[in-house]
């Protein structure tokens, strides 16, 4: 029988490739991976190895992502994979990923600290 874990809750400080999620994104991702697993372990396995791949990818290309200054004014870059937002530090070495986030969630408001 397959365990139930995501790989974003392994290590508390995941590394790949150059990068780093803060506890805040793991924490998103792990959440990401639970909701999906709910109906379809594989998919919700191939949703974070997409958010993974997309990850390296930003890493040997941190300037693909855009702003959103309508989101917030921090200097955070964001890149979609499927419906959900990777949103990164650019200018970071690691390439920090502050969070991974559904777009259909409050971005805005998640991004301030406020309570949504």
């Amino acid at each position: 029988m397959r365990k139930f874990e995501s790989g974003a809750g392994r290590g508390a400080s995941r590394k790949m490739a150059d990068s780093v999620l803060s506890p805040q994104a793991r924490r998103d991702l792990l959440e990401i991976w639970e909701y999906i697993a709910q109906d379809d372990l594989d998919r919700a396995d191939r949703v974070e190895q997409n958010i993974y791949e997309a990850i390296s990818k930003l890493v040997a290309n941190p300037q693909l992502g855009h702003y959103r200054r309508d989101l917030t004014s921090k200097p955070v870059r964001f890149w979609a994979v499927y419906s959900y937002l990777i949103i990164y530090n650019p200018d970071t070495e690691p390439l920090e990923v502050v969070r991974i986030l559904s777009g259909y969630r409050d971005i805005a408001t998640l991004l301030s600290g406020a309570v949504p």
